[in-house]
């Protein structure tokens, strides 16, 4: 059986990134910034996001994303309703099983600490970790890596849920099993470097308790 479950925040626990995307091109249309559809970030960072966005002008860059943290706190995420329905179910079972759990988010921490508490789901987990709080950001393991130290497990007894490629890899690289969340409709991820794929959070219960011996 696993010991420790390490979760991705948005697109795994919460549905966000669709939200933010269409929040972040609302915003740049406002700016003259024109796009078809608004481009898709999964699984990225606000740094990397923002330089691909506005490249080879730093000032305009910081200017634009100075006035987007406004534009965001006008404009807050709607917790309760992009929360992934079986996120406090799963917890809980992790819990009743002796498994421990860990957020890992390339989100900044007050923004994990928000969704914790609109969900009132502080009490349900064991460790929260940002990428903002790491030396670099997911594709590297750090993240994953940092965590499993915290909670005193090894990779062989940890499970990695996630669903976009670059925290797949993160994933992968930390030596841990990775599960992949299939994503709502109309969302493409390419998941094929998961070792697993499941349809609902839930199924990591049961993933979690046969962890496999020897990885795909």
């Amino acid at each position: 059986m696993a010991r420790a479950v390490l979760f991705d925040m948005d697109g795994v626990l919460a549905f966000t990134e669709q939200f933010y995307n269409e929040r972040r091109a609302n915003y740049l249309r406002k700016h003259g910034f024109s796009f078809d559809e608004a481009p898709d970030f999964s699984g990225s960072n606000d740094a990397a996001i923002w330089e691909a966005l506005v490249p080879g002008d730093p000032r305009r860059r910081a200017a634009l994303h100075a006035g987007y943290a406004t534009y965001s706190l006008e404009h807050p995420t709607p917790w309760v309703e992009v929360a992934n329905p079986l996120v406090r179910c799963t917890l809980w079972r992790l819990r009743r099983h002796g498994i421990r759990t860990a957020i890992c988010s390339s989100s900044d921490a007050p923004l994990i600490r928000e969704f914790l508490d609109a969900l009132d789901l502080a009490d349900d987990v064991d460790l929260t970790i940002s990428g903002h709080d790491c030396s670099a950001f997911k594709p590297s393991p750090e993240i994953y890596q940092r965590a499993m130290r915290y909670l005193g497990v090894t990779p062989e007894e940890s499970i990695v849920v996630e669903d976009s490629p670059i925290g797949i890899e993160a994933g992968r690289r930390s030596g841990a099993l990775v599960c992949a969340l299939r994503p709502p409709e109309g969302v493409r991820l390419d998941q094929s470097a998961a070792d697993v794929v499941i349809d609902e959070l839930i199924d990591v219960v049961g993933l979690a308790k046969r962890l496999p011996a020897v990885r795909c």
